[in-house]
């Protein structure tokens, strides 16, 4: 995926001051890595964060240095002494395709790179740090990881919901923990950025490193995060059998709702990739039923008798929550409980059918557990093994509160903050939209006038 205006989150123009990673201290340790012909990368190597001319020029202008990331890469001098350093993983909120494969990497990358031995996996996510655990971590090493990247889900298993962040600091400290890498989403992010806040109030040196994992695709400033790319072709497949059964059928709709809380890119991908999807639904674009969808699914039932819809989870809330009462409710880890659009278009769709006399059978097809729990495809497994890598060259130079990310082709070392402080969406006047509409055939009259 290409950086496209749908990669860039709407806001303010980054500084060159926003970019820059935090460090534990200067790097004096020679890397193991010397003489093996690595390649190194300096941290002067960098790589812009915009690279459309018009907005170069705007800040060149300035006169201010141009914001740019630094690249990931083993660094010559390091900050921990491999010897003496014993690293941690956990792995935090729903399972997504690669988990084991990220696991598998920052383990094999710790002990053949770099000489690590002491390496820790705290079970069920935060949770494990807490003093109140599930269990005592588990001792990684090469051969308890040889065989996991065949297999969905996660080795260390997940949680949800934050944890006390001083008595995980504390368990930190009773392991003796110098390096966290933390897997997850938005919430583990933020979770982790507090953790670093406490470890900067208590004046230690433990690292924190995060890999992104969204299977949604929406980070800010990660043009691509691991596990999209299984879901979107496991995705196709749910749609090609939706249209099976659509054709299959007088009037016959096939019905797909596919993960996407706020963001679309799981739903676009898929509906660009398949071919067969008549509409595509997606929340960044908001859609009237009466006088616009369900009009317009009328008149393609009459044309040709058969059409396959494809929704993402979080299209469509305005439209429920206008016909419900009540607060809507939060899950362990805050996130808002979104309802349940497939049944809700189901439902509307048969009642505003069989009201105009048209005999139809409608199809709901719901793949997304089965998705999120695949192992990684061939593209996604070499994208974590990569993320992995990264992710302890990042923590052995002593780099804290900030993840690996990807942007223009290069892997990218990005503050915690900025990936987690806006949300990455579809944008309803780029690229990636006006091809959904080409592909589809939908309408803009479908969408809604507010």
């Amino acid at each position: 995926m290409s950086q496209t205006s749908d990669s860039l989150p709407p806001g303010e123009l980054l500084t060159a001051k926003e970019l820059e990673i935090r460090r534990l201290g200067p790097c004096s340790v020679p890397s193991p890595f010397l003489g093996l012909d690595k390649g190194f990368v300096e941290d002067a190597d960098r790589i812009l964060a915009y690279s459309d001319i018009s907005t170069v020029e705007q800040l060149t202008a300035t006169g201010s240095p141009l914001p740019s990331f630094a690249i990931a890469g083993p660094r010559t001098q390091i900050y921990f002494r491999p010897e003496e350093t014993t690293c941690a993983l956990v792995t935090c909120g729903g399972l997504c395709p690669g988990l084991n494969d990220v696991i598998r990497s920052i383990v094999l990358t710790l002990n053949h790179g770099y000489g690590v031995r002491r390496i820790l996996g705290f079970r069920y996510g935060y949770a494990g740090l807490s003093p109140h655990g599930f269990s005592e971590p588990m001792l990684l090493d090469p051969a308890s990881v040889e065989h996991i990247h065949m297999h969905g889900g996660t080795l260390l298993g997940s949680s949800r919901g934050p944890q006390d962040v001083g008595e995980m600091v504390d368990t930190l400290l009773n392991w003796r923990v110098r390096i966290l890498f933390a897997i997850g989403g938005d919430g583990t992010l933020r979770g982790a950025s507090a953790l670093v806040e406490e470890i900067t109030r208590r004046n230690l040196k433990i690292a924190v490193i995060g890999i992104p994992k969204t299977i949604d695709n929406d980070l800010a400033w990660i043009e691509r995060s691991f596990g999209f790319s299984t879901a979107v072709g496991e995705a196709r497949g749910a749609i090609a059998a939706a249209h099976a059964e659509a054709r299959a059928a007088w009037n016959g709709i096939g019905l797909v709702k596919l993960m996407g809380r706020h963001s679309g890119f799981i739903t676009a991908y898929a509906t660009l990739a398949s071919g067969d999807a008549n509409f595509c639904l997606i929340p960044e674009v908001s859609f009237s039923l009466e006088g616009g969808f369900l009009d317009i699914l009328h008149e393609r039932l009459n044309a040709r008798h058969h059409a396959v819809i494809v929704v993402a989870e979080g299209a469509g809330q305005e439209l429920i929550e206008a016909e419900t009462d009540g607060e809507q409710e939060r899950d362990a880890s805050g996130n808002l409980q979104l309802k349940e659009i497939g049944f809700f278009l189901r439902e509307r769709i048969e009642t505003y059918l069989k009201g105009r006399g048209m005999p139809m059978s409608i199809k709901y097809i719901d793949p997304s557990y089965m998705i999120r729990s695949l192992p990684a495809n061939s593209m996604d497994s070499g994208f974590c093994l990569i993320l992995g890598q990264h992710a302890v060259h990042a923590g052995m130079a002593g780099c804290t509160d900030m993840l690996i990310g990807y942007w223009n082709d290069r892997f990218t070392l990005v503050p915690m903050n900025l990936a987690t402080g806006q949300r990455k969406q579809i944008d309803p006047q780029g690229e990636i939209w006006q091809r959904v509409l080409g592909t589809t055939g939908q309408p803009v009259r479908m969408r809604s006038a507010t």
